[in-house]
This record gives C-alpha cells, structure tokens and sequence, in this order.
C-alpha cells in the first residue's frame, strides 16, 4: 500500500476545496499526530510544503537526547534522522558531551502553529549549543531545561566564555556534513565564527545570519535525491559571507520594527496540491 500510495502523490492534480472555508494550513498540520503511510516524499520548498513518511528521531541515542516531545516535532525525512545520529556520533568523537535536539517538522510536516515558518518538509532541525547532561533527562526536564544564549547580555556580540572553541567545532563538524546546504546562525555567532575560522573558511559560506538562533543552530539538508517535488533553495552567494552582508547584520537596521503588517496564515491550497492527500491520509 505505501509504495502505490508515493506516484499517486506525485502526480495529483489541485482538488477543489470540500470546505468552504478550510482553517489555516498549520492548524491542519499542527492536528496531525502521525505520519503519512507512504514512502518518504518531500512536496514543495522549505516554508511552503509538506513531507509524507516520515520518520521519528528516537528520544536518545548515542550522542543525543531529544527536546519538548510535547510539540511532536520531532519528525524528518530519513535523511534528516541518519545526518543527525551522524552528527552526534561525530561530536561525541571530538568530546562533546552530547546534542539536544530541539524542533525538527510536524508528522506530516507543513506549517507549525508557532515557532517557525519553515521546518516544513522534514529537512530541518534545530541543535541547542548548550551541553546534553550525562544522563537521560526525564520528561518535565526537556520540557523545561532552556537553551542558553551565546550573547553577552543586551547585545548582538557572541560572548566567548558561553560561545567557546567546542560550540564552533559544532557548527564547524555540522557545516562539513555533505547533506547539509544551509546553517543559520545569530550574526553575532556568524562573526565569531568569522574571526576564528583561520585559514579554513570554505564551509562559512554555508552559515548564514538570521534572527534569533541565539542558543541553537539550524541545520538544512539539500533536497534529497530522486525527490522531484522538493523545491531547492537559491545556492548561498560566494564567499564566506564575513564581510558587508555580515556588516549589515550586525548594524541597527535588520532588528528595527517593522510597519508591514503580518501576511495571512498559509491555507492548504497553499501549499502543493500532493499535501492535501498527504493530510488526508489514514
């Protein structure tokens, strides 16, 4: 059944509303408590898509200790659990003493009801800079352990007691991932990975300034191969992004409030039209 479930996917044509007025497509997607049965399938880009058999990441393993289970987002592409379990073997190597694995996707992934507007298509996850204690945690701890700011305080500049060697050969090890095509990044962790790099900056270009992302960074796989429906992200410019984009972060302009108002919450018909049958799956 699952592996006749995927062509029917990928070649669904739009289906007209059953509803006259459908809720929001993450109040759809934030209901769904388990994946779609069908093979692994990523539809549409990162903050506008869905993603069908997905798969777990279990709630430790060696080198890692998932976050806030409650928010069931802890949720991937395969290719987003085995780069992850690759990471925290990697680091566990290096002397880290473990990752705490914060929000991936939703079952079915498409848009969260709070938190993010990508982690859309099971190909994101985010990786807390803070050390995993030496023990399992138990439930009210992932649900309330907080992840620390790597900024001196009201500032945008990375404090380097909190932000030292072991948190950059992190971002460093996870950036040398051949799956992974973007990390965001604080600016201010940006510009001290900037002046540490040295001579070898190749993988900077693919750490990216972004608001938030404090206490974490955000890890973003490539589409997957042999997926057709997954949209691509525009390759990040050349360079390794330390000169006048960083400049431009780390001024006053970026963080001034802004007079847009909000956009409307994404509908399904939204979204790619295989997300429909993704949600409407048993």
């Amino acid at each position: 059944m699952k592996a006749l479930l995927l062509p029917i996917l990928l070649a669904l044509p739009a289906t007209p509303s059953a509803l006259a007025a459908e809720p929001p497509a993450k109040e759809l997607f934030g209901s769904a408590t388990t994946p779609a049965p069908a093979p692994a399938a990523v539809f549409g880009s990162y903050a506008k898509g869905c993603l069908a058999g997905a798969v777990a990441l279990p709630r430790g393993g060696e080198g890692y200790q998932t976050m806030r289970p409650s928010r069931n987002r802890g949720w991937g592409h395969p290719d987003l659990i085995r780069v992850i379990e690759r990471l925290a073997r990697d680091l566990r190597g290096q002397g880290w003493p473990g990752i705490l694995v914060g929000d991936m996707a939703q079952p079915r992934g498409g848009p969260m009801r709070t938190g993010h507007a990508s982690h859309q298509i099971g190909l994101d996850a985010d990786i807390w800079l803070t050390p995993m204690p030496g023990r399992a945690l138990s439930d009210p701890e992932r649900e309330s352990i907080g992840a620390v700011s790597m900024l001196r305080p009201s500032t945008r500049e990375a404090d380097p007691d909190l932000l030292g060697p072991a948190q950059l050969a992190m971002i460093r090890t996870a950036a040398l991932q051949p799956e992974v095509e973007r990390i965001f990044v604080h600016p201010g962790i940006k510009q001290r990975l900037c002046t540490t790099a040295g001579a070898d900056r190749a993988w900077l270009g693919k750490v990216r300034p972004w608001w938030g992302h404090d206490a974490h960074f955000h890890i973003r796989l490539r589409c997957p191969d042999g997926q057709p429906a997954c949209r691509p992200q525009e390759p990040p410019p050349p360079g390794d992004g330390c000169g006048a984009e960083l400049a431009w972060w780390l001024s006053d302009e970026p963080w001034q409030p802004s007079d847009e108002p909000p956009p409307p919450p994404l509908r399904l018909d939204d979204l790619p039209a295989q997300c429909r049958t993704v949600l409407e799956a048993p």
